[in-house]
């Protein structure tokens, strides 16, 4: 009797996660609903809640949960040793893990998930995807981030996490029409920072507790960047080429010379990386026209990308890789680098367009 009642709630859960992978997708009208219903006050509790907490709650809910999976995997192993005893306990304890996973990933979907099939932003903001067919746009934009760059690199400063932070929120509630930005949208600093050096990450969104992480050990011209990235999540963007997006825009937009730096040289790591690819005399010939600040920001993430490489970070990659191609995005870890066409579309359509609030679907 107890089995029975297990499975059935076991397979109760399948079917409730089932559905909701085939209902949201090809169904814009329940993702809005779901978007305005469900995830904006959801998100905006969360951030009321943890937003002012100065440690993140969802580090420690990982870290935790790191601990049960290994008390559990060490009791697997004695049951199995003892499987003539202990096999009862066994299956129990496989029902309980499975319907767990599977009621967390209810919760995942619901506070998160379910954004993964919004429009993108090129389709909300109608950028015309056809008019960078061709290779040229590359090299013109790099060539163009060049220049942005060496305009701004003799005002860059460098600035601390936490001013990075607060001014991130700033912009976020002035510039941007984000329906969570008005309770307590912030960005934390990881307690996972050094091990995250290793694993080539430099933040992360929480999806069950709404907070945004950060590296922030990271080199500080990355900072503005890469919160902005987070926040963007927080704001209910998913795909992280929108989410890059997002950040570039908005990092472009506001008066500040470390947020606008951080934005330029962020794109244009993208995009040098394909002109590289495409034609190295051309990307070397650009490359040389940098100034010697950006230069030796290029040399730093060199260097920390040398001590900090390990086989870590290639099994890391390869499991996001596919949690992304799992949620809606094709491409995988490749579709941040999609900004690239999407940040030059909007750079064009920004000199046509007066300025407003960027808006966010």
């Amino acid at each position: 009797m107890r089995y029975r009642e297990k499975l059935i709630f076991l397979l109760a859960v399948i079917i409730l996660v089932v559905a909701m992978q085939l209902l949201l997708p090809g169904n814009p009208e329940l993702v809005r609903l779901y978007s305005q219903y469900v995830f904006r006050p959801y998100q905006s509790l969360r951030n009321i809640l943890f937003g002012s907490l100065p440690v993140s709650i969802g580090d420690l809910l990982y870290t935790v949960g790191f601990i049960i999976l290994l008390l559990v995997i060490v009791r697997w192993v004695y049951f199995v040793v003892r499987f003539r005893t202990y096999r009862h306990h066994l299956w129990h304890s496989l029902i309980h893990t499975g319907t767990a996973i599977g009621v967390l990933y209810v919760l995942f979907f619901i506070g998160w998930g379910g954004n993964y099939y919004k429009p993108s932003l090129s389709e909300y903001w109608k950028l015309d995807m056809n008019t960078t067919e061709s290779r040229h746009f590359l090299f013109a934009y790099d060539a163009w981030l060049v220049t942005q760059l060496n305009k701004l690199a003799p005002e860059y400063q460098g600035l601390r996490f936490r001013e990075v932070d607060k001014r991130a929120q700033q912009y976020f509630r002035k510039y941007t029409d984000s329906r969570t930005r008005m309770h307590g949208i912030n960005a934390k600093a990881s307690i996972f920072g050094y091990f995250m050096q290793y694993f080539g990450i430099q933040g992360y969104y929480n999806p069950f507790t709404g907070e945004a992480q950060v590296n922030r050990f990271q080199p500080a011209f990355m900072l503005p960047f890469v919160v902005c990235h987070e926040m963007a999540h927080q704001s209910g963007v998913a795909a992280e080429d929108d989410a890059n997006l997002l950040a570039y825009a908005l990092g472009t937009v506001v008066p500040d010379p470390d947020f606008r730096y951080s934005a330029y040289f962020n794109l244009w790591l993208y995009t040098h990386s394909r002109v590289r690819a495409l034609d190295s005399v051309r990307a070397a010939a650009h490359r040389d026209r940098l100034n010697p600040i950006s230069l030796a920001h290029v040399d730093t993430l060199r260097d920390i990308r040398r001590r900090y490489k390990s086989d870590v970070g290639a099994y890391s990659g390869f499991l996001y890789d596919g949690y992304l191609r799992l949620h809606n995005q094709k491409e995988g870890i490749r579709s941040y680098n999609n900004v690239v066409e999407t940040a030059w579309l909007f750079e064009l359509r920004r000199k046509h367009t007066a300025a407003g609030l960027i808006s966010i679907p």
